[in-house]
């Protein structure tokens, strides 16, 4: 069990993190808003996008959250604390059916993220892979009901209406004096909630980790203003891709800063809003608010990945 979490925190409640100053570099202000901190486990987006889903789930008298995610997922693993702290049980449709079975001891003892999911209180599902695309099927969702009775369903990610509205909230007042608001897309929520809170004098920028030009027909559909636009340039080979060159600017990053970054989302767009301040793509005089998104716990999963192909490790 995870110590820390003996002490509830309500996600009910309404929060704001900190601005970090980062740097100036060619005349350009750079901040970093420290969503990470929000919460040890529900960090993050994380915990935004959770926020009105819970809510909603006690409101149609839901005891049980089931959701998807693969086994190094953020996502499951904030869920499952998510719904521990709101007194609710939770279900996890993980990808990969070789993981579970008579293979689920070696793959707790390996694999932290799935390991602190159970220790929640979370029951993980393990399906496989060509199973787990049909996660937004009507019908294999009325399997699952049928299999562990009702639920409240968060899709994978946890993007919905309900997640946007949680992720409208990561501005405040207090950021209406930034220039360009950056943010990591995956999904598409986080970015569609800091749209519609933005002012219309901003410049919203996702840095899209995932390899393709397909993300801005998502983001577009929950949004109404058109201050926003989506960079495809640093997603270094697509999700849950890295490299070298990206684990060492992350540790020099560490190194500098004092701030642990995540390979997946957070490191990508850092890397991205450095290398076009240094390309000259800002105004001078511009100030850039980059928005953390926690994520830090899949960094062991990363490293043993790194580890295998002799590359270096992220330092955390």
């Amino acid at each position: 069990m995870i110590v820390f979490l003996k002490k509830k925190v309500s996600l009910s409640k309404s929060v704001s993190s900190s601005n970090q100053y980062v740097t100036q570099l060619n005349g350009i202000d750079l901040y970093l808003k420290r969503e990470d901190l929000l919460h040890p486990l529900v960090s993050g987006n994380k915990f935004r996008k959770l926020k009105y889903n819970l809510q909603q789930a006690k409101e149609q008298n839901k005891k049980t959250i089931l959701t998807f995610g693969g086994a190094f997922s953020n996502h499951i693993l904030a869920t499952s604390a998510a719904a521990k702290l709101n007194n609710l049980n939770s279900i996890g449709i993980i990808r990969g059916e070789e993981l579970g079975g008579e293979n689920l001891e070696k793959t707790l003892s390996q694999n932290e993220t799935l390991r602190n999911a159970k220790a929640m209180g979370m029951q993980l599902h393990f399906i496989d892979r060509e199973s787990y695309r049909d996660k937004e099927n009507t019908l294999f969702i009325e399997r699952l009901k049928n299999k562990f009775g009702d639920f409240y369903l968060v899709p994978e990610g946890g993007t919905n209406n309900f997640a946007i509205k949680g992720c409208e909230e990561i501005l405040t007042k207090e950021d209406d004096n930034f220039d360009v608001i950056c943010c990591p897309v995956g999904t598409g929520g986080t970015i569609a909630g800091i749209i519609n809170s933005s002012s219309n004098h901003q410049k919203i920028l996702g840095f899209s980790t995932l390899k393709g030009d397909f993300l801005k027909e998502e983001v577009a559909s929950h949004v109404k203003k058109n201050n926003w636009e989506i960079i495809i340039d640093y997603h270094f080979g697509g999700y849950a891709k890295v490299d070298k060159g990206l684990i060492d600017f992350m540790n020099k990053f560490k190194s500098e800063y004092n701030v642990l970054l995540d390979p997946i989302y957070t490191g990508k767009m850092m890397y991205g809003i450095l290398d076009m301040i240094e390309k000259g793509e800002f105004s001078k005089n511009t100030r850039i608010l980059a928005i953390h998104t926690g994520g830090l716990q899949g960094i062991s999963g990363i490293n043993k990945k790194l580890v295998r192909k002799n590359l270096p490790q992220i330092i955390s």
